[in-house]
């Protein structure tokens, strides 16, 4: 698949999705109301980014947005 170049503040979004989401699905989360709001919060960012009116919106890019920010937050983590 090309690598797609995607705005820096859309990975960022994801990266943080990605990580609320982790956390809430962690053994014994704390305040998962608080992580529920912020992956809705984050989830309506990613679906309406401006991005997706001038780049295809394919179900493939969203999955590879998905696992570039996947990979560049396991990077960041090292």
């Amino acid at each position: 698949m090309d690598v797609t170049d995607f705005p820096d503040d859309l990975v960022q979004t994801q990266a943080a999705w990605n990580a609320t989401y982790q956390a809430l699905a962690a053994p014994g989360p704390r305040d998962t109301t608080a992580l529920r709001r912020r992956l809705l919060l984050l989830s309506v960012r990613l679906w309406w980014h401006p991005y997706w009116e001038t780049a295809p919106s394919a179900p493939a890019t969203r999955c590879e947005l998905r696992h570039l920010a996947h990979a560049d937050g396991a990077v960041r983590a090292a």
